[in-house]
């Protein structure tokens, strides 16, 4: 089973940063994806940002493309999101995700039934 910590959500105003964390620890092996949804109100959840674990490739939602930043620490196997550029739109609960998605299937990249471990999720605000 794997844990996962989030922390680095809160509050701040349209153009503004925030930076995301999550933690892995337990049994991580047979995963090889980590990386970031979200949900707002009233809507779906939706793919953010995606890392491959073993390798480096990135993967990013339209909507954040070129705003929205993912790196890995791999020796404390820790996932950052760095978020630039905020927009009210952005406002969502972000939830850190792990799972398996083989190579060659960046088609199910954002399927939300490849990741088996979540975490508790963290707030993000953005003001207008």
């Amino acid at each position: 089973q794997v844990q996962l910590v989030e922390s680095g959500g809160g509050s701040v105003q349209a153009g503004g940063s925030l930076r995301l964390s999550c933690a892995a620890s337990g049994y991580t092996s047979g995963r090889n994806r980590m990386g970031w949804f979200r949900q707002a109100p009233g809507k779906e959840r939706e793919g953010v940002a995606i890392i491959n674990t073993v390798g480096s490739s990135t993967y990013y939602g339209d909507s954040v493309q070129g705003r929205f930043t993912i790196s890995q620490d791999k020796a404390k196997n820790t996932v950052y999101l760095q978020m630039n550029s905020l927009k009210p739109e952005d406002t969502a609960m972000y939830y850190c995700a792990a799972g398996y998605v083989p190579l060659g299937r960046g088609d199910l990249i954002f399927d939300i039934s490849r990741y088996n471990s979540w975490g508790q999720g963290t707030q993000v605000t953005v003001s207008s």
